[in-house]
């Protein structure tokens, strides 16, 4: 469980979060939504320690995030930020491997290349594993960032806005591929736009507003008009779809 007590952030004088407390269930896909400014990648980046805490306490799995070790925290969380890029020229498989690097510690063995080759084939990348990152599209790089998280092979897998870049097939595998993880006992945080995403493949969902979580449970009790009109300021429509919802809100 991840579990946040009081928590507070600001930049500068304005409050990005206020008073966020909450649990994040282990063995689940949990989706943060809600619009832009909300302080959903504010609040992954304080759980992947990428940001430092200015008040209040964050566990992960039971580690205090602001006490433990770096060594420590990587492996047992993986984190895959906004725009991650590296300005290094480097091989697709080159960049997965460093998700191995908190396991070996530069001693890569027999496992470690097992389970770089099985990320590069989860994301589809064998074709692409000796082409260097500067020669591909910003999906395919995507795509690599995202397996060298998988590479990592952490409890936790956090991923901030990870279809971005992705078109709708490859947007659909990642999911895919995120609730096998979560069948075989990972847990996933990941911040979601597009809320159909979230309505169909979430476990637990967190609805954020100015900096405060406005709604939090499974799809069915957080996509309902009651709750999305407000936290998105537009009328909209929920219609369920195959025992799951679907949000009609391009219309």
């Amino acid at each position: 469980m991840i579990k946040v007590t009081d928590l507070s952030h600001r930049i500068g004088p304005a409050p990005i979060l206020s008073d966020v407390s909450l649990s994040l269930p282990a063995g689940k896909i949990t989706a943060l939504i809600g619009p832009n400014g909300a302080g959903k990648s504010t609040l992954l980046s304080l759980i992947a320690r990428l940001t430092p805490l200015q008040h209040g306490q964050i566990t992960v799995a039971g580690l205090d995030v602001a006490r433990t070790p770096s060594a420590a925290l990587a492996k047992v969380m993986a984190i895959l930020p906004q725009n991650a890029s590296v300005h290094s020229r480097l091989r697709v498989r080159d960049l997965v491997a460093f998700g191995r690097w908190p396991h070996h510690q530069g001693r890569p063995g027999p496992e470690d290349r097992a389970m770089v080759a099985a990320a590069i084939t989860r994301m589809g990348l064998d074709a692409l594993a000796d082409r260097f990152l500067d020669a591909l599209s910003g999906g395919q790089r995507q795509r690599a960032h995202l397996a060298m998280a998988f590479a990592q092979g952490t409890e936790w897998l956090l991923l901030d806005e990870p279809l971005a870049a992705l078109d709708m097939a490859h947007a659909r595998r990642l999911m895919q591929e995120l609730a096998a993880l979560r069948d075989a006992g990972k847990s996933v945080v990941l911040v979601l736009h597009e809320v159909n995403y979230a309505a169909a493949w979430a476990d637990h969902v967190v609805a954020m507003q100015n900096g405060r979580i406005v709604a939090e449970g499974p799809p069915a009790e957080v996509f309902t008009p009651a709750v999305l009109e407000p936290l998105y300021d537009m009328p909209l429509r929920v219609e369920t779809y195959a025992g799951r919802p679907l949000v009609l809100n391009h219309l």
